[in-house]
């Protein structure tokens, strides 16, 4: 299938505009995600409709916590990556060669036709970066708004400005991987920058699009107190202190396996931060049981929100609200 978000330049040379590397593709070869190729003048969106990965999820796996909790996510991924994250979890499917990949193939109506039969209250693209999907989502998402189901971006958040405007009307929720807050981290970690990836979530937060981020903190490369602060003082200044910050422990994978698992301590004390500076709901994550896994209310510090890994209860809401204080809590309890 044609791609969109690309132009033309000299020669044979085709640009691509859909993420902020912005590679500059020659006659059968592809971007830095491997999966978006010039053929001829044209770029060709290689995984269209071909999926690596197909489950029922809980939202809270996404995660989100705030977006329709206890709910059902109907969830797809295929194969490639746009970043080089050397402690990638997933790497089997984002450095996947297609030509070897075992794919199916499922339409954007099939995929919602599934995610309705199962009871599902929302699509996430989601396993591998969703932003070389652009057209399968763009055209799925047209069609799941027409059936009233909601649709998500589990993201690394690379994608251009000007790419996410076009998409934002089929789109409801962007759960955003922060993975640092240095420059440093993105060069050498992702083979990517860190700028991009807040703007373009400045952008989500400016079209309406519901937003949560994760910080998988890696013991001794982002995990510093400063760091951690610098990164929450961006969250309450650019996308509101309301937005959910999910404070993620790293376990050791692919080339980063020599690593130990993040400190759980070293996650409460970045929790302690965000509430310190004035952020309202920090969480910690791959922590199962955990307290602070909890939504607490900031208004009256009662239970909002109970969960034990993706378990979801009790739950002390009236609506959107506090059904202890009648504070607003911004957490989207209906669709």
């Amino acid at each position: 299938m044609e791609a969109r978000q690309y132009t033309h330049t000299d020669g044979d040379t085709l640009q691509c505009g859909l993420c902020n590397h912005r590679c500059r593709i020659l006659h059968g070869k592809t971007g830095i995600c491997g999966v978006r190729r010039s053929i001829h003048g044209q770029l060709t969106a290689e995984t269209y409709g071909r999926v690596s990965a197909e489950a029922i999820d809980p939202i809270e796996k996404k995660p989100l916590y705030h977006f329709l909790p206890g709910t059902l996510s109907y969830s797809l991924g295929s194969v490639g990556c746009n970043f080089s994250c050397t402690h990638c979890q997933n790497w089997h499917i984002s450095h996947a060669d297609l030509k070897f990949a075992h794919l199916q193939m499922i339409s954007p109506e099939e995929g919602v036709k599934r995610a309705i039969s199962q009871g599902c209250s929302s699509i996430s693209w989601t396993y591998n970066e969703p932003t070389l999907w652009y057209e399968y989502t763009q055209d799925m998402g047209k069609i799941a708004h027409e059936n009233q189901v909601k649709t998500i971006y589990v993201t690394n958040g690379y994608m251009t400005e000007t790419a996410l405007t076009d998409l934002a009307p089929y789109l409801d929720a962007w759960r955003v991987d922060i993975k640092a807050f240095t420059e440093e981290f993105y060069h050498s970690v992702c083979r990517a920058h860190l700028q991009p990836v807040l703007d373009t979530t400045l952008r989500a937060k400016e079209l309406g699009l519901h937003i949560e981020v994760v910080n998988l903190l890696i013991p001794g490369l982002n995990d510093s107190p400063d760091e951690t602060k610098k990164l929450v003082d961006w969250v309450i200044e650019d996308l509101g202190p309301e937005t959910p910050v999910h404070f993620t422990r790293f376990h050791p994978d692919f080339h980063m396996q020599e690593l130990m698992p993040t400190p759980v301590r070293t996650l409460e004390r970045a929790y302690q931060i965000a509430k310190e500076r004035g952020l309202k709901y920090p969480y910690l994550g791959n922590v199962s049981g955990h307290q602070y896994e909890h939504t607490w209310c900031p208004h009256c510090d009662n239970l909002l929100i109970g969960r034990s890994g993706y378990a979801v209860g009790p739950v002390h809401l009236n609506g959107d609200k506090c059904a202890h204080c009648g504070e607003s809590t911004g957490i989207v309890t209906h669709l």
